[in-house]
């Protein structure tokens, strides 16, 4: 039976209606988990500009000139330091376990992998765990609150922004007191961490802003859940 104009739109206003009835938990949703929206766009387009004109060709020109074996091993070196981050939370978040494996990492890395600079650790079987306190305070049921856009260190929540201060102390840049050395190896570890990303950025397609506010509220519940999350999807 041939649809007249009128139908049409009888059956079009209805398919509008309908997906928009769809939407709405999921803007709620949205709505809920980042509501200083305006706030974090402005502050994530003056991070981008940042990155844009500065940060990244520098990674790029970093990962040019490095070569590939010394860009891993430098890269290799940062993630034993930071292995002591995820130790003194393994402990904090009560996995013996988890400890036990990254202070093996720590002792075999720092020893016969020449400071960290090969990762001796994961070729013997010790998988390196990836914990900081934002995930302590999750795994003890504090709550995220909302996202947020830090200026220069780029997406967190109320939760993981107050605990990169504590994380300090488990840093060697705290205890560090020549300044250029200190500044010197702080920056870097910048340069190594973003020329790292710098192939990731082909996943990036959309809405740029909301794309990476996902993936990392996405992220976090996964680390904070240790893999143990239901797909909402």
């Amino acid at each position: 039976m041939p649809v007249t104009g009128a139908g049409f739109l009888d059956r079009l206003a209805k398919l509008c209606f309908c997906a928009g009835v769809a939407l709405v938990p999921m803007a709620a949703h949205a709505a809920e988990e980042d509501p200083w929206e305006g706030v974090n766009r402005a502050i994530f387009r003056f991070n981008d500009t940042l990155d844009t004109y500065a940060l990244k060709p520098i990674a790029q020109g970093y990962e040019f000139i490095t070569p590939q074996f010394l860009e891993d091993g430098i890269h290799n070196m940062f993630k034993n330091v930071g292995d002591v981050t995820n130790l003194a939370n393994d402990v904090m978040q009560a996995k013996p376990a988890a400890a036990g494996v990254d202070t093996a990492r720590i002792i075999f890395n720092t020893t016969f992998g020449l400071a960290g600079f090969f990762d001796v650790g994961t070729k013997m079987g010790l998988q390196r765990n990836d914990e900081d306190f934002g995930q302590t305070l999750g795994y003890w049921g504090l709550p995220s609150g909302p996202f947020v856009m830090l200026p220069f260190f780029g997406p967190s929540t109320v939760r993981d922004a107050f605990a990169k201060y504590p994380d300090t102390y488990t840093s060697p840049y705290r205890y560090i007191d020549h300044v250029p050395t200190r500044n010197t190896l702080l920056g870097v570890n910048v340069v190594d961490t973003r020329a790292s990303l710098l192939s990731a950025e082909k996943l990036i397609n959309g809405d740029k802003y909301i794309f990476i506010r996902n993936a990392y509220l996405q992220n976090r519940e996964f680390k904070v859940k240790d893999g143990k999350v239901v797909d909402d999807f």
